[in-house]
């Protein structure tokens, strides 16, 4: 849909952001301030909270926030306004997985849904006749609901270290102003998937400047009109590369797969209900762990729509059982070998996702080795046969990081994971859409929780001094000296 286009379409936007905001004001949203200062080591004002992100995680969490009354926040995002997250960048499907009618950055406001933002260009016929979103579609409603509710994004900031401050945390970002230090009562880390380790690649896969890719890369496909292209992995970001590079020209797409078919069934999907979704922290570390475990040992089918269109080109070809065991540079391009044999190709891409490591990530180095994760809370064997489940974090009860030794580094439990980190211990309530929404509240009020609690010492006289004088105009009256 091009809205920038359509006079209807403009015009329907700005009938829908005069009611979203009537909406909001119907429900005293922004509520007051609350919090009392902080001042930080430097003198200067601490932020209730740090939002490290504002792709589709970070910005629904800061709004979760800001309808709690905590509006001394900051949101910083390394890319600029509409790079945030994979949507304009490196995602390259079509459409959506999720079904349309799915919600989550609204919070609950009808008015602030991907239906109504659709229905008030479209109408209600565009709605039906719609079967899933477009991508970048998906990008604009996300940057209107930031626009419309006022999340205060910080773009082309980057977080370069977090250290625990005396109770607090200090955190040094760099931005179109230069560095800055600021410290911080909370962190949210909310850096998508790349936030939650590192993007996953093979050993050997090194060198090939320009021609060796990650699928999160920039990568301009039309390099290779008339080329060669090798895809690894079974992903649905794999199935889009591939695509995509076939659409740009490519005389020949291969796709490597390990498995020896894709897998079949998503899983995930039916764990997408109020139940599994609320209730699936509450569960045991046993039960938590044989179900995520099960889910992530099926895979995720790619989505048949990204199949159809790779399957449309005669050039593409998929070889099953046939990982990479090795790359070569050649004069013209890269040989991708593996145990079956050795193929010349102009371009390779590696799409087998990113790995869950918080002890990757150089912005923790003064935490990593504090954090308690998965693999110590299940058998030896069991973190052994199942090496990525064990390296997830183990968070409590508000996504809080936690201590492997408890008392040796309490400022780790100020930072809060708001990204794929978070599946093991809570669901996948930070990065895929049906949880989306569950997750931010559950977060928000975990944060607007600990943030009372730490200051109601300093809440208590300041009830003690309220005043209300209610009765005033009534006879009955009493003025606060004769009580």
């Amino acid at each position: 849909m091009d809205i920038d286009q359509d006079s209807a379409a403009v015009k329907g936007l700005t009938r829908l952001v005069a009611e979203v905001r009537r909406d909001l004001a119907r429900l005293n949203h922004p509520p007051a301030r609350w919090t009392l200062p902080v001042d930080g080591p430097d003198g200067r004002p601490a932020v209730d909270v740090l939002v490290v992100g504002a792709g589709m995680c970070g910005q629904t969490a800061a709004f979760a926030l800001l309808r709690e009354g905590v509006s001394n926040l900051r949101v910083i995002d390394q890319a600029p306004r509409g790079a945030e997250g994979p949507w304009g960048t490196f995602a390259r499907m079509e459409t959506l997985r999720s079904p349309k009618h799915l919600t989550g950055p609204d919070l609950g406001i009808p008015s602030l849904t991907f239906r109504a933002w659709w229905e008030a260009q479209a109408g209600e016929e565009g709605w039906a006749a719609l079967y899933k979103i477009p991508r970048l579609d998906w990008l604009r409603y996300l940057l209107f609901v930031r626009d419309t509710v006022g999340i205060p994004v910080e773009n082309d900031t980057r977080l370069l270290q977090l250290w625990p401050a005396d109770g607090l945390i200090g955190a040094r970002i760099e931005g179109p102003a230069g560095p800055e230090t600021l410290y911080a009562r909370k962190v949210v880390l909310a850096g998508g998937r790349d936030g939650s380790g590192g993007r996953r690649m093979p050993p050997f896969a090194t060198g090939g400047a320009g021609r060796l890719f990650h699928s999160s890369d920039p990568i301009d496909f039309s390099r290779f009109r008339g080329g060669r292209v090798a895809v690894l992995g079974a992903s649905a970001s794999a199935i889009d590369n591939a695509a995509t590079a076939l659409e740009a020209g490519a005389a020949e797409v291969t796709l490597f797969v390990r498995r020896s078919h894709f897998p079949q069934v998503n899983k995930s999907k039916w764990a997408a209900f109020p139940g599994f979704l609320r209730g699936y922290a509450a569960l045991d570390d046993e039960r938590r762990w044989a179900f995520t475990r099960y889910m992530m040992g099926e895979g995720t089918p790619p989505p048949h729509e990204s199949v159809l269109r790779c399957t449309r080109h005669p050039n593409f070809s998929v070889r099953f059982g046939e990982g990479w065991t090795g790359i070569e540079e050649a004069p013209d391009g890269l040989v991708v070998e593996t145990r079956k044999g050795r193929y010349p190709v102009e371009a390779a891409v590696v799409a087998v996702g990113f790995d869950i490591d918080l002890t990757r990530r150089p912005e923790l180095d003064r935490f990593r080795d504090a954090v308690l994760t998965w693999g110590e809370r299940v058998s030896a064997a069991e973190a052994e046969a199942h090496p990525e489940a064990a390296r997830f974090p183990y968070l409590g009860d508000g996504m809080q990081m936690l201590e492997r030794a408890p008392g040796t580094l309490p400022e780790l439990g100020l930072l809060h994971v708001f990204n794929w980190g978070v599946s093991l211990s809570h669901g996948a309530l930070a990065g895929d859409i049906p949880g989306l929404g569950i997750g931010a509240t559950r977060l928000a009020q975990a944060l607007v929780r600990d943030l009372f609690v730490s200051q109601a010492d300093d809440h208590f006289p300041r009830m003690m001094a309220h005043e209300d004088a209610e009765l005033e105009p009534t006879p009955f009256f009493v003025a606060r000296e004769a009580r």
